[in-house]
């Protein structure tokens, strides 16, 4: 999202995520200048926070209450104004080392041990999958053009099943489709290239590959090749099991009062965990990419049970190949510097463990 913050702005938005973090109470300014060094008067604070709030970044739960983060001011916190603690991740790490052990313990038993840690160090929902075992490669991908503008990706497994996709063919600068020969010759070129590159290698390993590699010419094909396979591959992963820890802790917390609203996550993750899949199993993007952590805040989850919550998640990996997925799930209202780093030192563990 952007929005342009002064250095006052970001740091009283800074203040009362914080505080409303903290607290669970709409802030008002006497509470900034009380807990929090700003440097600036109350009057001032109020006349910055009421600009905040025209801006989308808080709003007033009621006309009289303090002012509340909305789902676009978690978004300015977290992308501008925290970093992940890199020393608590540290020491989280060290508690997987001093607790779990690997190698004494099953796969399964070291993931339920992990989970539990999780919940317990985040105070979330904790979601983690059991590693793919899936071994489906690619045996064979063609592009075909069906008419102008339109072409039809078909990949053929090694087990020969047969998967496709309809795209739409990239434009010119110019916004004019390419000549329908050109069109035919480039995509037989790519087929082929795709094949020599591509061949053998298993769904979730392609899944992930960068495709910065492809010829400047052919750059243009390379997100909707990308988006495809992805997807291809969280379909070959999706029924296996979720792993689930803390939910009774995070049901505590004043934004799940609501029976109703209790009723329809719980439904979610235990009745409807494929839909859950293609939200935890996949790679980051944008600020958090870095840290390989998945940042989904309220109203970015497509899927309504969760709309008023936030999902953290990051992939762990065999080697380079991303084989499974560990997440935390709790309120917008959650210590972000905390919850991210948690998320990352546990698939860094989970990862080490499965070299």
């Amino acid at each position: 999202m952007q929005v342009q913050l002064n250095a006052r702005q970001q740091h009283i938005l800074w203040a009362t995520v914080r505080h409303y973090i903290a607290t669970a109470e709409p802030v008002g300014s006497r509470a900034l200048v009380e807990e929090y060094n700003l440097g600036v008067s109350s009057a001032t604070i109020r006349n910055t926070m009421g600009v905040l709030e025209k801006a989308g970044l808080l709003y007033q739960p009621h006309t009289s209450a303090g002012r509340v983060p909305s789902d676009s001011g978690y978004r300015i916190y977290v992308d501008q104004l925290i970093s992940p603690s890199e020393i608590l991740a540290k020491q989280v790490e060290q508690v997987f080392h001093e607790r779990l052990k690997w190698e004494d313990w099953s796969i399964e038993a070291l993931l339920q041990g992990a989970a539990q840690i999780l919940s317990t160090v985040s105070g979330c929902i904790t979601l983690i999958t059991m590693p793919q075992t899936n071994t489906t490669r690619l045996r064979h991908l063609q592009l075909v053009q069906l008419e102008p503008g339109k072409a039809m990706l078909i990949v053929v497994t090694d087990a020969y099943e047969t998967h496709s996709t309809l795209m739409d063919l990239p434009v010119t600068q110019e916004q004019t489709p390419l000549d329908s020969e050109v069109v035919e010759r480039e995509l037989q070129i790519l087929s082929n290239f795709l094949n020599a590159q591509l061949r053998g290698r298993s769904l979730c390993e392609i899944a992930t590959l960068s495709w910065n590699q492809l010829d400047r010419e052919f750059q243009r094909y390379g997100d909707v090749l990308k988006s495809f396979l992805g997807e291809l591959s969280r379909r070959q992963v999706s029924g296996t099991q979720i792993m689930i820890r803390g939910v009774s802790e995070v049901l505590r917390q004043p934004e799940f009062a609501e029976l109703q609203q209790v009723q329809t996550i719980i439904h979610l993750l235990e009745e409807e965990q494929d839909q859950l899949w293609p939200l935890i199993f996949e790679e980051p993007e944008g600020e958090y990419s870095k840290h390989r952590v998945s940042v989904r805040i309220g109203s970015e989850n497509p899927l309504q049970p969760i709309r008023t919550c936030t999902l953290i998640s990051s992939t762990y990996r065999r080697g380079t190949v991303p084989v499974g997925s560990v997440g935390v799930l709790g309120p917008t209202r959650m210590d972000y510097e905390t919850a991210i780093a948690v998320v990352e030192a546990a698939a860094d563990y989970l990862s080490e463990a499965l070299k």
